[in-house]
């Protein structure tokens, strides 16, 4: 718990620069471009997170992909997780090039950098290593993403 409390409290900091940035770099852009675009998905509380070309270097966004480990358990990096105010486990997946969908996960372990899952991404898909907090932040408005 202390662990996740940490990374709440990192996020939310982490969260404030990246959005300014974002901000920064929409202004610096054409008018009318956007650094994200964020939209509903169809029946469901989920949003699709569109990062334009130069949003998604400034943020440095890398990914990696869901690994089967024994017993059939899905394999992210720690990285890769992300902890609601409730308590709920995400990671966002890459659907496309630059475009992120968050996706509800159950953990089974946490062993140092590794996180084993019970519920999760198909092995082979991408999932947000670097830039996950940002994307939360864009997707659910935190510092006025959107």
């Amino acid at each position: 718990m202390r662990r996740t409390t940490r990374s709440f409290a990192s996020l939310i900091t982490v969260l404030g620069v990246a959005l300014a940035a974002c901000g920064e770099e929409a202004a610096d852009a054409a008018p009318g471009a956007e650094a994200v675009s964020v939209t509903e998905i169809e029946d469901s509380d989920l949003h699709r997170v569109t990062l334009s070309e130069s949003a998604a270097a400034r943020l440095g966004v890398e990914t990696v992909a869901v690994t089967e480990g024994s017993g059939g358990r899905l394999l992210i990096p720690y990285s890769a997780l992300l902890y609601d105010a409730a308590g709920a486990t995400w990671t966002y997946t890459n659907l496309d090039d630059r475009v992120f969908v968050r996706e509800q996960v159950e953990v089974k372990l946490i062993d140092g950098d590794v996180v084993q899952l019970t519920v999760g991404p198909e092995p082979g898909t991408t999932v947000v290593t670097v830039g996950a907090a940002e994307l939360w932040g864009a997707e659910t408005g935190v510092g006025g993403g959107h």
